[in-house]
């Protein structure tokens, strides 16, 4: 298969964003008077929309109250949490030699104008053509809509393209959208998640899935 174009998560797939997620949702569960599970329990919500996680982390499905724990995460998030983040080992060099045979988008759940900034901010942005995610709020934050979005924005044919995540909602949105997928091991998602997704390939690091992408594209 040829891809002429690789779709890229950015939670768990580019980036490591643990310290300043995990943080920002201990803030506002505080913030609400609400208990706040350990770290790792957090932790295993980064990826999915933020709306979702709430409601499962509140026990409620009020909009009011969600749209707060969202106002109230982003009062930490926006100024301190965004960039305790790192970039996983050996993605830039997998960025690099990629970029030399397809087209590179990043496809997150993530508001753009944070994933913008994340991109920017690790010198990222010169590998892709743009940062694809959701509107503050909410439109776009369901994946399935997004790649939609960006298959007809982009002008390109599912069969030419690829989805790159670590969560299920990755291998989802690219099956609903009739891409072929795959799922790494290096984020937040299991292998069983990724594999029950119906995720086509797995990969357990960057240097094994620029080894995959090689021999794709």
């Amino acid at each position: 298969m040829t891809s002429a174009a690789l779709l890229f998560d950015l939670d768990g797939t580019l980036t490591d964003p643990r310290v300043g997620i995990v943080a920002s949702i201990r803030h506002a569960l505080e913030r609400l008077g609400q208990p706040s599970p350990p770290d790792d329990v957090l932790a295993s919500f980064i990826g999915p929309p933020l709306r979702g996680s709430f409601a499962g982390l509140l026990g409620s499905a009020d909009p009011a109250l969600i749209e707060e724990a969202i106002r109230l995460y982003r009062e930490r998030y926006v100024p301190v949490g965004l960039l305790e983040n790192q970039v996983y080992d050996g993605i830039p060099e997998l960025l690099a030699a990629a970029g030399r045979r397809a087209r590179l988008f990043v496809a997150t759940s993530k508001p753009a104008v944070y994933a913008e900034q994340i991109v920017r901010h690790f010198g990222l942005d010169t590998h892709f053509e743009r940062v694809y995610g959701a509107e503050l709020g909410g439109r776009f934050e369901h994946k399935p809509d997004l790649l939609e979005h960006l298959l007809a924005a982009e002008q390109i044919a599912p069969g030419g393209a690829l989805m790159i995540g670590d969560r299920a909602a990755d291998i989802v949105a690219a099956r609903a959208n009739g891409l072929r997928s795959v799922g790494v091991l290096w984020g937040y998602g299991s292998e069983r998640e990724l594999r029950d997704a119906g995720a086509d390939t797995i990969c357990a690091t960057p240097a094994e899935l620029g080894m995959l992408l090689g021999s794709l594209i």
